[in-house]
């Protein structure tokens, strides 16, 4: 299983220096993915750890890196989103840190017949959780050039937009979009010729923007990030990992509002909404990949970490 789910954990150190300094203690990783993170949080505290993930091949990878740990892991597929129903079902009460890990993980990229790639030719998917019946052929060839715009513009920031759903409706006129290849030449045929060899791929933001919409991420961000923090014991602290800007706004943002006491208007003499912080942010700024990190492994450009401590 690790040949086949490879994974290079992103931020490694970073991620331990500010989630895992206890001897002990329970800790979620609540996107596990090939196990990077979860096995170093092991090794290095000597606690317990709790597995989650959405991917049943993540899921059964992280069972096979992580069995030498014996008792001391429990992996559970579900979405990070139900991380209260996860620790409420396996009897745990508060947890020592959680760490969500936003990105896709190298296998679901790597792997041809997931359809999350247009480097390698395959039926368009892109499901991470697989049991789930949206896919991203049924956007692709079932919604209308107005929502293919909107997902497009929202979710991938495609100025483009307009042009490239316009493209699809058209192509799928005369037959469906079936695999990455077709979809990724529709993409790029749509473009202005000017922006069809910049630095990245011109089908970057669609397959981004697609990926998105099939599996919800980010409508999981701010729930997940709730639950991590209503699970943390006093100085317990949550670790998210983003990737790209919708991601990271949100998390600022959530950990903003997280922090934030009383927010009652001004012009009110007294406090009347009862709302009290619950974490503090410890990253005043995103903290990003060391130059030597992104050079051993580019998929680690984008990411940016933020940590907050629960009060």
């Amino acid at each position: 299983m690790d040949a086949v789910f490879s994974h290079e954990p992103v931020m490694l150190e970073e991620v331990l220096f500010w989630l895992a300094e206890g001897e002990s203690g329970v800790y979620v990783d609540a996107t596990i993915g090939g196990a990077g993170h979860a096995r170093a949080i092991l090794d290095q505290t000597g606690g317990r750890l709790i597995g989650i993930d959405c991917d049943a091949d993540a899921v059964a990878a992280a069972e096979d890196r992580l069995s030498a740990f014996g008792a001391r892991k429990v992996v559970v597929r579900a979405n990070f989103a139900d991380l209260g129903g996860v620790l409420r079902d396996l009897g745990v009460d508060k947890v020592d840190g959680v760490l969500m890990d936003l990105g896709v993980s190298s296998h679901q990229l790597d792997t041809a017949a997931r359809g999350f790639s247009f480097n390698k030719p395959a039926p368009l998917d892109m499901r991470m959780d697989q049991s789930r019946k949206l896919s991203a052929r049924d956007v692709v060839n079932n919604y209308g050039a107005a929502q293919l715009e909107k997902i497009i513009r929202l979710y991938g920031e495609e100025k483009m937009a307009a042009r490239i759903a316009t493209a699809i409706v058209q192509h799928r006129q005369a037959a469906p979009v079936e695999t990455t290849a077709q979809l990724a030449g529709i993409v790029t045929d749509a473009m202005p010729l000017r922006m069809r060899h910049l630095k990245i791929h011109p089908a970057t933001r669609t397959f981004q923007a697609l990926r998105i919409a099939v599996n919800g991420e980010l409508d999981c961000i701010r729930p997940g990030m709730e639950a991590a923090a209503d699970a943390l014991r006093p100085g317990g602290r949550v670790a998210v990992i983003s990737f790209h800007s919708l991601e990271d706004r949100i998390v600022k943002n959530t950990f903003s509002e997280m922090a934030a006491g009383c927010v009652c208007p001004k012009d009110i003499p007294y406090c009347v909404c009862d709302k009290t912080a619950t974490v503090k942010v410890l990253t005043r700024k995103a903290v990003t990949p060391s130059a030597e990190e992104i050079k051993r492994n580019p998929r680690a450009r984008s990411a940016k970490l933020r940590v907050a401590e629960r009060i």
